[in-house]
């Protein structure tokens, strides 16, 4: 194994501990405002993790997967974003 290798694998396992904590605070968020930017985090992490398998074959078959899910991710807060503006809006 050389360097690169080894630093695929440490990313992968920052990238795997920190969706851990990202679906544990999806989970368990106390409002659903932490909820959606976990979710938003499970997004990205979820893009980071193709990206790096794609660096990892050199195969870039998964690409239009990526953005995908990127702009899904971004369109789900911005839509959860809105719907807590209007919801505190309402309350004043």
């Amino acid at each position: 194994m050389n360097v690169l290798d080894y630093a695929m694998a440490a990313t992968a396992v920052m990238l795997s501990a920190s969706a851990g904590l990202a679906l544990y605070r999806l989970v368990r968020g106390p409002s659903v405002l932490d909820r959606t930017v976990s979710l938003s985090t499970v997004s990205v992490l979820l893009v980071s993790f193709i990206g790096l398998e794609i660096a990892y074959r050199g195969d870039t078959a998964y690409t239009g997967v990526m953005v995908s899910i990127a702009l899904l991710g971004f369109v789900a807060t911005l839509t959860a974003a809105r719907f807590a503006e209007r919801r505190a809006h309402d309350r004043d």
